[in-house]
C-alpha cells in the first residue's frame, strides 16, 4: 500500500514522527507540493494525505489508483467530495483535535487587546519603564472582561468551550446557533444576529464557511456593531470582509479586529488589514500547538487504520 502525504511540513515540521503511517504501508512524505506536481507526486499512491493541496475532480480523475483521501484538518473544502464518492474514494477528516488550542488562542487576542502586554514588555526591554517618574505608566485604556458582553457566531466545539472560558472571566455570554435555547450550557444565552451584533462588547466567529456565512461581517453588519468592539475570527478567511473591516478600523467605527484567518493566505503584501494598528493578526496558528499537532497526527493514523481494516471512520 503506498501512502503519499502532500504537504506534511506544517503537521509535521520534524519535531514528530510519522511512524504510525510507516507502519501502515510505503509512506512518501513531502514537505509542501504545488498545485502542478500533485498528480505526478500522487500517481501510483492508493492513500493520500492532504491539508491545503486541493484534490479536484481533474486531479481525482488522473489518479486511478487512489481509494483513499485522507485531510490533515477539520474543514474538507480542499477536496472534491462529490468526484471523489463517485469514484468510490473515501474521504475523511480529523475532528475536533484543535479545540483547546483554538479556544486559548481566542483569548490570548482578546487579552493582547485589552491589556497590552507584549506592547509593554518591549518597551520595558528598551529601558521605558526604568525612566518612568511615577511607579507605573500605561499607553493604552485597559479593559475589564468582567460583565462584558461576548458574542459567539456557532456554537460547535470550538464556540461552546470558548463561551466557557468566557464565562471563568465573568462576562455574559449570547450565542447565535441552531441549537435550541433549552439545550444550551448553562450561562449562554441564544441570541438573534441583530442582537449579538448590536450588544456584543467582543464577537467572536466560530461557524463554518458557507454561501450564507461568506462575508457575514462586511460593511452593513459593522455599521450594527458598537464602535468599541473588539471582533475576533479564528474561523474561516472570507466571514469577513477584510477591506471592509479595515475602514471600520480606519474611521473609528471598530476598536480592534482579532483574525489568526484571512481571506487568502499567505496574504498580499497589500491586503489593506495588514497596515491597521488596530489590527492583529497571527499566521493560522491557534490549531499548531504541539498537542494539537499530536492529536492531529494520531487521529489521522487512526483514520488510515480504520480504513484499512474495512471500518473506515470520521468519513465526509
Amino acid at each position: 500500500m503506498k501512502i503519499v502525504v502532500l504537504d506534511g511540513f506544517t503537521a509535521n515540521p520534524g519535531d514528530l514522527s510519522w511512524k504510525g503511517l510507516e507502519e501502515q504501508g510505503v509512506l512518501t512524505v513531502y514537505e509542501r507540493t504545488k498545485s502542478s506536481e500533485t498528480v505526478a507526486r500522487a500517481a501510483d499512491a492508493e492513500i493520500v494525505l492532504t491539508n491545503k493541496v486541493i484534490i479536484s475532480r481533474e486531479v481525482i480523475a488522473q489518479l486511478p489508483r487512489l481509494k483513499y483521501i485522507g485531510v490533515l484538518a477539520t474543514g474538507y473544502n480542499v477536496v472534491d467530495i462529490k468526484a471523489a464518492h463517485e469514484r468510490g474514494i473515501t474521504v475523511t477528516n480529523v475532528p475536533a483535535y484543535s479545540t483547546e488550542s483554538v479556544a486559548q488562542m481566542v483569548f490570548a487576542h482578546l487579552l493582547t487587546v485589552t491589556n497590552r502586554t507584549e506592547h509593554y514588555a518591549i518597551q520595558n526591554r528598551h529601558g521605558r519603564w526604568s525612566k518612568n517618574p511615577d511607579f507605573c505608566y500605561w499607553d493604552f485604556p485597559h479593559t475589564e472582561l468582567a460583565g462584558k458582553t461576548f458574542g459567539i457566531v456557532g456554537l460547535g466545539n470550538i464556540g461552546q468551550r470558548v463561551a466557557q472560558i468566557a464565562l471563568a472571566f465573568g462576562m455574559k455570554v449570547k450565542a447565535l446557533t441552531s441549537k435550541a435555547a433549552e439545550v444550551l450550557p448553562a450561562g449562554i444565552e441564544k441570541a438573534s444576529w441583530e442582537e449579538i451584533l448590536a450588544t456584543s462588547d467582543v464577537l467572536s466567529l466560530h461557524c463554518p464557511l458557507t454561501e450564507s456565512t461568506h462575508h457575514l461581517i462586511n460593511a452593513s453588519t459593522l455599521r450594527q456593531m458598537k464602535s468599541t468592539a473588539i471582533l475576533i475570527n479564528t474561523g474561516r478567511g472570507p466571514l469577513v470582509d477584510d477591506q471592509d473591516v479595515a475602514d471600520a478600523l480606519a474611521d473609528k467605527r471598530l476598536a480592534a479586529f482579532c483574525a489568526d484567518v484571512l481571506t487568502e493566505e499567505p496574504p498580499r503584501l497589500d491586503n489593506p488589514l495588514l497596515k491597521q494598528p488596530n489590527a492583529f493578526i497571527t499566521p493560522h496558528i491557534a490549531w499548531a500547538t504541539k498537542e494539537a499537532r499530536i492529536r492531529l497526527l494520531q487521529v489521522a493514523t487512526d483514520n488510515v487504520r480504520a480504513f484499512l481494516s474495512g471500518t473506515p471512520v470520521n468519513v465526509v
